[in-house]
């Protein structure tokens, strides 16, 4: 939308998109099997916040093996979603289990480099 202020000045309001980076972040795992260059996350609510710094952390580390270990891998990611935290883990291509760390993730190798 475009005005005049009342000293004959043109204005937009909203019209401009501006996009930013965040300031850098650090991320912590929960815990690192070095021995399987593997990372599991334990989590026992999967909130939005989490949801985008994983994303971002697979966007910007692809060569990072990050898993999850949820309480209830059928919770659902809000009250109104159909989405549960495993069914989000699937769509965004995380490795997830219930509970326990499976022993099956440690008997397969993880062959990506250590960079």
């Amino acid at each position: 939308m475009t005005a005049v202020t009342r000293y004959g000045v043109k204005v937009e309001y909203e019209t401009q998109k501006i996009q930013y980076v965040l300031p850098p972040k650090t991320y912590t795992p929960d815990f690192y099997f070095p021995e399987y260059n593997l990372h599991v996350e334990c989590k026992g609510f999967l909130k939005m916040v989490d949801r985008k710094k994983h994303l971002l952390i697979k966007e910007q580390h692809p060569e990072l093996d990050i898993r999850f270990v949820f309480g209830r891998a059928t919770n659902k990611l809000s009250p109104k979603s159909k989405t549960t935290y495993g069914g989000w883990c699937k769509k965004n291509g995380f490795i997830y289990a219930e509970k326990f760390i499976p022993k099956e993730w440690f008997n397969e190798r993880n062959t990506k480099d250590i960079s």
